[in-house]
């Protein structure tokens, strides 16, 4: 362990509270919903609110759809304690076309791999899912490529 000290010059602690906050939260969302806590699904069964497509009036979208929102509400919040809490900034100097095309891509991903980083990440490794050990190591990858690639 003391050679992974310096890769968390501020501690170790606050990722473990986050991670098993995560991991409850999920556990929660699976135990009574049945369905796992990613957010690619959001889009979707946020249309069914508004859309009359066949797609989007799918009784899983419908039924998904409040807990979903909570769920990205919940996201949302989070980032937002955490700014209160440490007064980080969550403004960003990346330039807008490219906040764009990254969306872009990662919904195309997101829709190519079945689901989204935490979906796969947690639900599906946790679920001893194969597609999840496949998604998550080329979601991994493709990170670490772009962020080497690009200034």
């Amino acid at each position: 362990m003391p050679t992974l000290l310096p890769l968390f010059p501020r501690g170790w602690a606050h990722y473990l509270g986050g991670g098993a906050l995560i991991g409850a939260g999920v556990s929660l969302i699976y135990v009574s919903t049945g369905a796992a806590a990613g957010t690619s699904s959001f889009f979707s069964a946020s249309w069914s609110w508004a859309s009359g497509l066949p797609f989007f009036r799918q009784a899983r979208w419908r039924e998904e759809r409040v807990w979903r929102l909570l769920y990205a509400a919940g996201l949302i919040a989070g980032a937002l304690l955490w700014r209160l809490e440490t007064g980080t900034s969550l403004a960003t100097s990346v330039a807008p076309w490219r906040l764009l095309v990254g969306g872009l891509l990662a919904g195309f991903g997101t829709r190519l791999s079945g689901g989204c980083t935490a979906g796969h990440g947690i639900c599906g490794i946790a679920s001893l899912k194969r597609e999840s050990f496949v998604a998550v190591p080329v979601f991994l990858l493709t990170a670490v490529l772009v962020a080497h690639l690009l200034p």
